[in-house]
């Protein structure tokens, strides 16, 4: 994520603490609705991030994370409003 979007593991794991996180499962604008998006806060990054997860087959309940990068406004709406447009 780092060299892509500039997110580190430890911005991400904050955002997915972030008690007012948004869980988008499936994420409605993935292509085949296999992973989900969470939109949080990250204290260290200053930001709201969006955060893409995908669904691990070999632990049910558990996932994989697969991106991460600093979140758009309409993102950013979303995390305030608690739906993505």
């Amino acid at each position: 994520m780092w060299s892509g979007h500039q997110v580190t593991v430890a911005e991400a794991n904050e955002a997915l603490a972030d008690v007012d996180a948004r869980l988008f499962d499936p994420d409605p604008k993935s292509k085949y609705g296999t992973s989900a998006r969470v939109i949080g806060y990250s204290p260290t990054a200053i930001a709201v991030l969006v955060l893409i997860l995908v669904h691990r087959e070999d632990q049910p309940g558990a996932w994989w994370g697969a991106n991460g990068w600093r979140a758009n406004s309409t993102d950013r709406r979303a995390y305030r409003k608690g739906a993505l447009e």
